[in-house]
């Protein structure tokens, strides 16, 4: 049985999924408002929080501090750069084996995991050359 869920949250999980994309608290709640629907910045903040600790969003940092939320979908890894802030999908998992060998021996239930490295990407690093 699916869990229930609250109106926020049901119109919080219909913009991610109709984004594509994941978004920052702040520009949901933007593209809320376009959309005319009645939520505070405090509600999306809170109704992403409960949605993440409940494994249905999952958030990324990115390099400024802020964190972007997307649906949870398949592993996400990433390249992302120090300077420009580029980040890079990564599209096979380097650490499944290793998710299926934690979730065996700890008895932990992991809903998704994010890979990251952070470096500089090529432009960068043509550019901290000059």
């Amino acid at each position: 049985m699916p869990p229930r869920r609250t109106r926020s949250q049901v119109i919080i999980l219909d913009a991610l999924r109709a984004s594509g994309r994941s978004l920052s608290a702040q520009e949901l709640f933007l593209e809320l408002r376009q959309r005319q629907t009645p939520l505070g910045l405090a509600t999306v903040y809170r109704t992403l929080d409960h949605l993440r600790v409940n494994g249905e969003v999952q958030a990324r940092p990115l390099p400024s501090g802020e964190l972007v939320y997307s649906l949870v979908q398949q592993d996400q890894h990433y390249l992302t750069c120090l300077q420009c802030g580029t980040s890079v999908k990564i599209d096979h998992c380097p650490v499944q084996h290793l998710e299926a060998e934690l979730q065996q021996s700890h008895h932990f239930e992991i809903f998704y995991h994010t890979l990251e490295f952070f470096g500089l990407c090529a432009k960068c690093q043509v550019m901290a050359q000059r």
